[in-house]
């Protein structure tokens, strides 16, 4: 039997960042964090887990490594070995240790922006001289950016714009990363959630030089809602490179969680179903919402996510003398992201999260459109 992503769980009243962050008068449409119950088997392997009551450091077993070996091969043809594989508690973590592991204060970054904050603001915990090319110039801008660079932060599928690198693009930027010697540390978060029968397509996968100069990171926790196990892992085929960066956890990186390890292998051994399911709600969701906003929401565009759950939203047509995060705040009482977390392209945008009940995002949708009619 499918899962009724239908069902609103209330979240009011835990330990939901999400929903602790505003008066219980607002919707948060903010943090990537979706509104809905994880797949059954993850709930039974986390029981099964809790039923041993010895919750020590933990380390990840074979049987994972190979799940997640067995995993990429058949979801992205991406061949890897167990020893590729490096875990972490989080995404964040692995691009700010690769930084610090491989580059020098003053050395080039290359961003592509608007980008997700921790992304935006890794390069300067290690001094290093952050490069922001628009998204929108493609392969063009980022040719001569890269050549006075010594690393690339990459993001497929990209957030907040939610666009999804195809092969031929991915092609090009591996070729024009490998021209300038550029390493690449590439978050890939948010890859198992596309649309329109979409394939994610792993930058290293394209094999050869690119792989032995990337740094891939993913998780579990953007497409089965497990963020709060703080559980990621790393692909690193080159050896040398997969060292440096492990060794750069200098105290401050410690084991990974228990019972995100063990949630980690009941995603990807046994959610497949749940997966598809979510992504055909998120993907009815995404259709809805630009319908939504190009009907209702005068002065408001949005950008069609190929994959996330998260909607750019551009209001520069509002003309409004504040920031729109700020107004749909105070007028709409809807708690969306702020553009100008994303870096200056974003200034005049706000970023919504519609991993969450349709209920839920009408109601949203409903009080913006509120809000713009008080404009007039």
């Amino acid at each position: 039997m499918g899962h009724d992503f239908e069902v609103a769980i209330e979240r009011r009243g835990t330990d939901s960042k999400k929903w602790s962050r505003y008066p219980t008068d607002v919707l948060p449409l903010w943090v990537a964090d979706s509104d809905f119950a994880v797949a059954p088997a993850i709930t039974a392997a986390l029981a099964e887990r809790i039923a041993h009551p010895v919750f020590g450091y933990a380390t990840p077993t074979d049987a994972l490594r190979k799940q997640l070996v067995a995993s990429l091969a058949a979801n992205y043809g991406w061949q890897i070995a167990p020893d590729d594989l490096l875990f972490l508690p989080g995404v964040e973590p692995g691009i700010n240790m690769t930084l610090r592991a491989m580059l020098s204060p003053g050395d080039g970054v290359v961003v592509q922006t608007p980008m997700y904050q921790p992304i935006l603001e890794a390069p300067g915990h290690w001094g290093l001289r952050r490069i922001d090319v628009p998204l929108q110039d493609g392969i063009a801008g980022l040719r001569p950016a890269l050549g006075q660079a010594k690393a690339l932060l990459f993001c497929n599928p990209h957030n907040p714009i939610g666009k999804v690198f195809d092969r031929t693009e991915l092609t090009d930027i591996a070729a024009a990363c490998e021209a300038a010697d550029t390493l690449v540390i590439s978050d890939e978060i948010h890859c198992d959630l596309l649309f329109d029968g979409r394939r994610h397509v792993p930058l290293a996968s394209l094999g050869g030089a690119i792989a032995q100069r990337t740094v891939t990171l993913m998780s579990a926790s953007k497409a089965y809602n497990v963020a709060g196990l703080k559980t990621a892992f790393a692909i690193i085929a080159n050896p040398a490179l997969r060292a440096s960066v492990a060794g750069a956890k200098l105290g401050m990186v410690d084991s990974v969680n228990a019972l995100g390890l063990a949630a980690t292998q009941a995603a990807y051994a046994e959610g497949e179903e749940w997966l598809r399911g979510q992504i055909a709600y998120l993907q009815d969701n995404r259709d809805w919402l630009l319908q939504a906003v190009r009907t209702r929401l005068p002065g408001v565009a949005m950008h069609a996510p190929e994959g996330t759950y998260l909607a750019w939203l551009d209001c520069s047509k509002l003309r409004l003398n504040r920031d729109p995060q700020r107004f749909f705040l105070d007028v709409a009482r809807v708690g969306l992201s702020s553009g100008d977390e994303f870096g200056p392209l974003g200034r005049c945008c706000v970023r919504l999260n519609f991993g969450c009940t349709r209920a839920t995002l009408e109601e949203a949708v409903r009080r913006m459109a509120q809000a713009i009619a008080s404009l007039t």
